[in-house]
């Protein structure tokens, strides 16, 4: 089915019309319209008009409101200098909503020209475990996929994960020195993966800090490695494969999948790093300097105000993380075709991602065609204000963060259990859903690059913007529904609304427009922010309008399908989110 437009669109163009008949004069003009608290809509692009065309913007809006055609608006008052007040029909309204209702998208438009779009996002290390700072990264990375998925875009994720480096000679090293320390990755659970690899890791570097000779060896093991020697590639495998299992049970406890050919790790681009250095060097975009291949820029300088360099290669011959990310975005635009690169990295990495962006077009390989975004988040701070620390001082490992609000949310859960007649094993599993979207909202209902405080106590109560607050909201609607019986929720364009109904509805229809947007400016709070107000609008229609116990059976049937488009709408919100919104809570 076609997008639905909304009234907002509608509207703005029945005044766009009005506009050029009534001042043919005036070309093209933005009516400026926008939500009201003293009607529906209002319109104040009437003023800059009149100012433009030196004449009384009252006389003007008076003449374009005589010129409005069409039964949508049901009236249009002139207020103030020149604004209009713009009041819809109660007809147009369930009209909208009802062919919204029709379609299983909501009347949610897709782009008319989508392209495909790299995401960068959930990036562990291998053999190292995850902790509070892999979380947003991971949560905000998997809701824009789903936002830019379901507007049409062709997502391809890219999981870049350190699986690189000097630190794998130690550990290969003592792998082959102390053979039988990980088990074969099929044979081993996620926490049996994490322990073996911690184990191996811990007594890897105890050895490697204690003992000259073996710290030698492991230097040794490193070249090895980058010289593609079998027996080294092998064991380090083992890692990589035994860091996988590990990976997939906790992104499997935050609720999202991670396809394996999606994990392309910093190893991946290991073989194009020397000719993306000769290509850089070549067209005279990095240039030598004291030994090391450097890319500077006239507008980002350091200390003593000195040009901070790119180094895309040391002096000693070594790769970094430049020439890894740069050799990365040829991989995504030459052999992907993205014709967008979205990064979701801490935002204290801007500055890098900055540097990488302007080598790449000055190198040819992004260009009007291509785009690239550094969605810089910020960190997640504790009660205190400060980066988020154990009482210990240590950094939060992020399952045992994931346990604790599955245990807050199921205890939450379990009291309200008896009341809907939940069984032990539904309370566990809507305790987990509830937990692991209560941690999700907090992060995404926060604008990316700014910090939030991690306060599990607040993120899983009913009241306030939470999660919870979405879920229960969304539980409730489904009881009404089931109590409805036969009943079927229908929509009746005749009736007259009540000014709850109205609001409902009028937000209701926003969501097309919003979803559309928030992933165009790849804003997921703006996704959180309008479920949060939904919820809170159908809470007032619920208190103002008795649905079941309405007057006439037309009005049942209308407020049941007002309930019914609400719930959907929570549904496929949360779901583009990440959130799961169990039916009976």
């Amino acid at each position: 089915m076609a997008s639905v437009h909304s009234l907002a669109s509608t509207v703005q163009q029945r005044l766009a019309d009005a506009l050029t008949a009534a001042l043919p004069e005036a070309g093209s003009t933005d009516p400026l319209l926008r939500r009201s608290d003293r009607a529906d809509f209002q319109a104040n692009g009437i003023l800059a008009l009149a100012k433009k065309l030196k004449g009384n913007p009252r006389e003007l809006a008076t003449q374009v409101v005589e010129r409005v055609e069409g039964d949508t608006i049901k009236d249009i008052e002139v207020s103030g200098p020149g604004f209009l007040n713009i009041t819809l029909a109660d007809r147009a309204i369930i009209d909208t909503l009802a062919a919204r209702a029709a379609d299983d998208r909501l009347g949610v438009p897709l782009k008319e020209n989508p392209g495909v779009t790299v995401i960068d996002y959930a990036q562990p290390n291998v053999a190292k475990e995850m902790h509070v700072g892999h979380l947003r990264s991971a949560v905000i990375g998997d809701a824009l996929r789903a936002m830019l998925d379901f507007t049409g875009e062709q997502t391809i994720g890219r999981h870049h994960i350190g699986d690189w480096g000097t630190q794998f000679g130690m550990l290969i090293q003592y792998l082959i020195e102390n053979p039988g320390q990980l088990a074969p990755a099929d044979e081993v659970d996620g926490e049996q993966a994490m322990s073996n690899l911690n184990r191996v890791y811990k007594a890897s570097r105890a050895v490697f800090d204690a003992d000259e000779e073996f710290k030698e060896r492991a230097r040794k093991r490193v070249v090895a490695l980058q010289s593609g020697d079998r027996e080294t590639l092998d064991l380090w495998q083992q890692f990589v494969d035994e860091s996988k299992v590990y990976f997939n049970s906790v992104f499997g406890k935050l609720d999202m999948e991670v396809r394996d050919e999606e994990i392309v790790g910093e190893s991946a681009y290991n073989d194009l790093m020397p000719e993306t250095a000769r290509l850089l060097e070549e067209s005279g975009v990095a240039v030598r300097s004291e030994g090391a291949l450097v890319v500077f820029f006239d507008d980002i300088r350091g200390k003593d105000d000195q040009p901070v360099p790119l180094i895309v290669q040391k002096a000693d011959g070594g790769f970094g993380y430049a020439a890894s990310d740069l050799s990365a975005i040829r991989n995504r635009v030459g052999e992907l075709h993205a014709t967008s690169l979205i990064y979701v990295v801490d935002v204290r990495q801007s500055l890098h991602f900055k540097m990488v962006f302007e080598t790449a077009r000055r190198a040819g390989w992004l260009g009007d065609e291509v785009t690239a975004h550094n969605m810089g988040y910020g960190t997640v701070l504790g009660a205190d204000g400060k980066p988020f620390k154990t009482r210990e001082g240590e950094t939060v490992k992020l399952e045992d963060l994931l346990d604790e609000a599955a245990e807050r949310a199921t205890a939450v859960v379990r009291e309200k259990a008896e009341k809907v007649g939940l069984s032990e094993e539904e309370i566990v599993e809507n305790g987990r859903y509830v937990g692991i979207g209560a941690v999700k909202y907090a992060d995404l209902s926060t604008s990316a690059n700014r910090d939030y405080k991690f306060d599990l106590d607040q993120m899983v109560s009913l009241n306030g913007d939470t999660s919870v607050y979405l879920q229960y909201a969304y539980a409730r609607i489904k009881s009404i529904l089931r109590k409805a019986g036969a009943t079927v929720p229908t929509a009746r364009p005749e009736l007259e609304l009540a000014p709850a109904e109205r609001a409902l509805g009028l937000h209701l229809d926003a969501f097309g427009d919003t979803v559309f947007e928030a992933s165009a400016e790849y804003a997921p709070h703006k996704v959180a922010a309008y479920l949060f107000q939904l919820a809170s609008l159908f809470t007032t229609f619920y208190d103002q309008c008795p649905v079941l116990k309405a007057d006439t059976e037309a009005q049942v049937e209308n407020r049941l399908f007002l309930c019914d488009l609400t719930a959907r709408t929570l549904n496929r919100g949360m779901a583009l989110l990440g959130i799961r919104t169990p039916e009976r809570l």
